[in-house]
């Protein structure tokens, strides 16, 4: 009885049904993935059937075929993994320290325009510095461990989410700033009431940009000075002309940049359903 009252309150409230939810969401999943992966499965058709060797005049060895990607996958699924789970841990903890930095930065650009724009000068100029270039500095600074890829991937993920971030604490309605002072709002109060909701689409846009941000960053620092991790892997397989392991670390690589952006994404529709952006594009 009491499931029975539950299940009727809900309805009146508004609130379909669980069942009727979870297949919502499994057709909105089904329309926003399904072209995306009709164009991936042509894609790999047309590899395996070597159109883009006749198109580029290369030979299987040098891009080989899917069918070959696979089987270095499947048997190498443990080694695959292990240096993932080390890749895929600088990527996570520098993307996290960066988007911090850089969401601080943007925070005092914000509120000390004067001094905190030289913040924003000083990451674009980071920013600019080559990935080849850092990571022997870091390496030197942070030595040879996991330090050294956190600080590059750090230094390459700030940029996006100091910029993002300051545009959505900057570019707020004329309107709701009136009317906040209006009401005598303190600083404090403005910021946790009109800019940080305001800013809340911008950083999970600067928070897609740097979940693949994250990953290229950690790969390619891995080239230099590692022990471990898919840069690694990959690096030591082409160098042993080991082409189809070397392409299996590039798929696990690009599964993981998928799946970390898918994530942020959903977390995103999540957290700020609320917002106009949202409505508008749903």
């Amino acid at each position: 009885m009491e499931g029975a009252a539950a299940r009727s309150s809900n309805q009146e409230a508004g609130h379909p049904p669980i069942g009727r939810r979870v297949i919502t969401f499994a057709v909105r999943i089904l329309k926003q993935y399904t072209v995306p992966a009709a164009f991936g499965a042509l894609f790999i058709l047309l590899w395996q059937w070597e159109w883009f060797h006749t198109l580029l005049n290369i030979k299987v060895h040098q891009l080989p075929l899917p069918t070959s990607i696979w089987k270095a996958l499947s048997s190498n699924i443990d080694v695959l993994a292990r240096h993932a789970g080390y890749t895929v841990a600088e990527a996570l903890l520098g993307m996290l320290a960066g988007s911090l930095i850089g969401f601080a930065v943007a925070l005092l650009a914000t509120q000390w325009p004067r001094w905190g724009s030289t913040g924003l000068i000083f990451i674009a100029a980071l920013n600019a510095v080559p990935i080849i270039a850092l990571a022997p500095i870091m390496n030197l600074w942070f030595g040879d461990g996991l330090g050294s890829r956190v600080a590059v991937v750090t230094i390459t993920t700030m940029a996006a989410m100091a910029f993002n971030a300051h545009r959505g604490l900057t570019q707020i309605d004329p309107l709701a700033l009136d009317l906040m002072h209006s009401y005598g709002a303190r600083k404090s109060e403005v910021f946790r009431y009109v800019r940080l909701p305001n800013c809340l689409p911008y950083l999970f846009t600067a928070l897609k940009i740097n979940a693949t941000a994250s990953m290229i960053g950690a790969i390619v620092s891995e080239f230099f000075y590692s022990s471990g991790g898919i840069g690694y892997l990959l690096s030591n397989s082409i160098k042993v002309a080991k082409m189809s392991m070397g392409w299996a670390c590039i798929v696990v690589a690009s599964a993981v940049g998928v799946i970390l952006y898918i994530l942020i994404e959903e977390i995103e529709k999540l957290a700020i359903r609320w917002h106009s952006s949202r409505k508008t594009s749903t």
